[in-house]
């Protein structure tokens, strides 16, 4: 540690010339040091393109507002509010603003630091003597000579570990927001399955008013009438569940927004008014600087690199130069006199010489810190590849289901027709008509499952591929969205 220490006021020229040549050693000495170098991020063998995107896709990358693409102004509104108001994107934020705090204190080595000593005492005799009065006062300025590297990779560290709290909170921010769109998605999706119950039972008590006429006029049997009075009451047990996985679904989402379930609502509103947007990845070695968890990965791998060439330079021997300016007087008002003022120039070297193998320790951990964090940096790679390929690979299955479906409930819908029609004309039993509208209802609502399924696995998508959040190594900072 090399330590200076000067002063505005005049010295005597030997004084004055040693100040100045320890100065300029330190100085020397803290330029011919350098910032450690941060290792490249090791390679991963990434594929050519995905295996479910097809070759006719255009290679292009989502939308930065990719929410918006669903063409539903209320779901626009609640990802601005729940972006604002989360609690976890705060706690993230704090988390940032520690580091900012973290990696100036860590810079804060690589300044000099001054400091001022003064003091002063009044000596009162108790029985005889005449009373006396001295003070003092040092300025000290020191600066350390980071020979070996040591503070430059602290704050190399600390600054890496800044930019990796800054993806962190992106991360956190495209997990809120995914998840705030899709359980407004499932919230839509619930009103769906509601109307769709109800419109059941009205089917059923429909039936059942047919039923009914027809036992009155002797054309149906009490176990006729019996058998669709149950299934009344079956399809109208239905509704309370789906209206409590509608409240609960609804409390979700007011907790991504930062909000009391009591207090929150969304609008009667249904599937048919959310537009299926068109997703198209770009190219997997894009996924490296989109996705702001592998940016995370990459700087906390650049942290580790650094706290290495810290450890390192711990094994190697400290230099410090200290300096003092002061005075000294028996007077307090001529302290400043120049007879009184006193200067002095130390030197010093600290060398590790026995520890115990502490510091060799320390080295050893933190290289396999680094390698840990390399495992992890490909792991998170491997983890992203898979998720964008697995979201493809679910759309298009979802697609192909929903048009098999679609076909089914066609047909669903005309056979439960049909068999009404020839119930009231005495061509069918009861038990087709109730056969019939029971797999109609199946198949609405596995329409209605698959139709959710397909929207939540295009917001997978937009997640997997980073949101569309553009990874500018100069913006680390930037959102979505407001915040």
């Amino acid at each position: 540690m090399t330590r200076h220490v000067f002063t505005p006021r005049r010295l005597g020229k030997p004084a004055a010339s040693f100040l100045l040549s320890a100065l300029a050693c330190a100085v020397l000495a803290g330029c011919a040091s350098r910032a450690p170098t941060a290792a490249a991020p090791p390679k991963v063998d990434l594929p050519a393109g995905w295996t479910a995107a097809g070759t006719s896709s255009p290679q292009e990358w989502p939308d930065k507002d990719w929410w918006q693409r669903f063409g539903s102004p209320e779901l626009t509104r609640l990802v601005d509010e729940g972006q604002a108001g989360n609690l976890e994107l705060a706690g993230a934020l704090a988390r940032v603003k520690q580091a900012e705090a973290g990696a100036r204190i860590a810079g804060v080595a690589l300044l000099p630091a001054v400091n001022f000593y003064g003091g002063a005492n009044r000596a009162v005799p108790i029985r005889s003597g005449s009373t006396s009065t001295s003070a003092d006062g040092t300025l000290q300025v020191s600066y350390e000579v980071d020979f070996w590297g040591k503070n430059r990779a602290s704050a190399a560290s600390a600054q890496a570990s800044l930019e990796a709290n800054r993806f962190d909170r992106q991360t956190v921010a495209l997990t809120v927001t995914s998840g705030i769109v899709s359980t407004y998605l499932q919230v839509l999706s619930l009103h769906d399955r509601l109307a769709v119950a109800r419109e059941h039972v009205a089917n059923a008590e429909h039936v059942l008013t047919l039923v009914e006429a027809q036992k009155s006029a002797g054309a149906a049997s009490s176990l006729d009438l019996a058998r669709q009075r149950s299934a009344v009451a079956r399809q109208r047990a239905d509704l309370p569940d789906l209206a409590q996985q509608e409240r609960e679904a609804q409390a979700a989402l007011a907790i991504l927004l930062g909000k009391t379930p009591q207090t929150f609502s969304v609008g009667p509103l249904g599937l048919d008014t959310i537009v299926l947007p068109q997703v198209a990845p770009g190219l997997p070695s894009e996924l490296l600087v989109r996705r702001p968890d592998i940016r995370r990965a990459e700087a906390s791998l650049a942290a580790a690199d650094a706290d290495v060439a810290v450890a390192r330079a711990n094994l190697f021997p400290s230099i410090s130069l200290t300096g003092a300016l002061g005075a000294q007087s028996s007077a307090l008002m001529s302290l400043l006199n120049a007879p009184n003022v006193l200067a002095n120039v130390g030197a010093s070297l600290v060398a590790p010489i026995f520890d115990g193998g502490r510091l060799k320790r320390e080295r050893e951990r933190a290289i396999a810190r680094k390698q840990e964090l390399i495992d992890a940096y490909r792991a998170t790679v491997l983890s992203a590849l898979a998720e964008v390929d697995t979201a493809l690979g679910q759309i298009r299955s979802l697609d192909d289901q929903q048009r098999l479906k679609m076909a089914e409930l066609e047909q669903a819908r005309q056979a439960y027709d049909l068999s009404e029609i020839r119930y009231k004309s005495g061509a069918e039993d009861l038990m087709t008509v109730l056969d019939t509208q029971r797999a109609l209802s199946d198949v609405q609502n596995d329409m209605g499952m698959l139709k959710l399924k397909r929207l939540q696995a295009t917001v997978s998508l937009y997640k997997a591929l980073g949101g569309g959040w553009d990874g500018d190594p100069g913006h680390p900072d930037a959102l979505p969205a407001k915040t």
